[in-house]
């Protein structure tokens, strides 16, 4: 192993180590099985929540720890269990909706359910960015709030994302953090919690430190990361936000861009 590369490589997933199919290319696989056969450590870091992980880390051969739901799950998969999870009030939840909408008219949301058998519930209205996930339509907002919730996911049907994005940061203040996670993915999360927080939390149960990590991703909910981590390598698709912060921009998630840097790092 280069004496330059890092003990621990923190991946997103969609936009990042996915392609658009949801699958991981060979040479991508390959790339990260030199990275753990060197004794470095691959660490998923997604919005995803943790049930929406299982069958992908499964095919990634991971069976350690995943930071999932934004930094707010801490999971094992390989005692299929939660190591640590934060909440967001549904209280708040619904204070902060009313905000939004009071400034940009009616949104559509859905949420992702607490613990490792959690359900994504969509209210009337609402589109899943990731048609492939699964999703149970509910019949009105109200019932989105029938259990311990993670995050509330949002979408608009005029505003941009940036745009919906900026409105919640400006109106929700401490209700909850506003995070952009992809095409179509506005969210609300516990106040406080990032990537950076679930990716500290993994590191120090793994005796690492920022200044052994690269981290990787697309989108601007990867800045906490970035900010976190000693490298931050942002795709070529990614997010203007995130490429202004990035230590380096590699090829896109279509194009093996993850690949393309731990080869350097860890050879091919």
């Amino acid at each position: 192993m280069d004496p330059t590369a890092y003990a621990l490589v923190a991946t997103d997933l969609d936009g990042t180590l996915l392609r658009g199919d949801d699958t991981v290319s060979d040479r991508s696989l390959a790339a990260l099985t030199r990275v753990t056969g060197s004794g470095a450590r691959h660490l998923v870091v997604t919005g995803r929540p943790a049930p929406r992980v299982r069958p992908l880390l499964a095919d990634l051969g991971c069976k350690g720890l995943a930071v999932c739901g934004q930094g707010a799950q801490l999971y094992d998969a390989r005692a299929d269990r939660l190591l640590w999870s934060v909440t967001l009030d549904r209280e708040l939840a619904e204070t902060a909706l009313g905000k939004i909408e009071a400034e940009v008219g009616q949104v559509y949301a859905a949420v992702d359910q607490d613990g490792v058998d959690g359900l994504t519930l969509i209210e009337p209205g609402y589109l899943m960015p990731h048609p492939t996930l699964p999703a149970v339509r509910v019949g009105r907002r109200e019932d989105l709030w029938s259990e311990p919730i993670s995050k509330v996911l949002l979408r608009h049907p005029d505003l941009s994302d940036d745009e919906l994005a900026a409105t919640a940061r400006a109106v929700v203040g401490s209700l909850a953090t506003v995070t952009m996670s992809g095409p179509g993915t506005v969210e609300l999360q516990p106040c406080g919690i990032t990537k950076a927080t679930g990716l500290a939390l993994a590191a120090a149960q793994l005796g690492l430190s920022p200044e052994q990590t690269i981290a990787f991703g697309d989108m601007p909910n990867d800045i906490p990361m970035f900010d976190w981590a000693d490298r931050g390598v942002a795709m070529a698709n990614a997010h203007p936000e995130l490429r202004a912060v990035a230590d380096e921009v590699t090829l896109s998630n279509e194009d093996d861009g993850i690949a393309v840097v731990l080869e350097r790092l860890y050879g091919r």
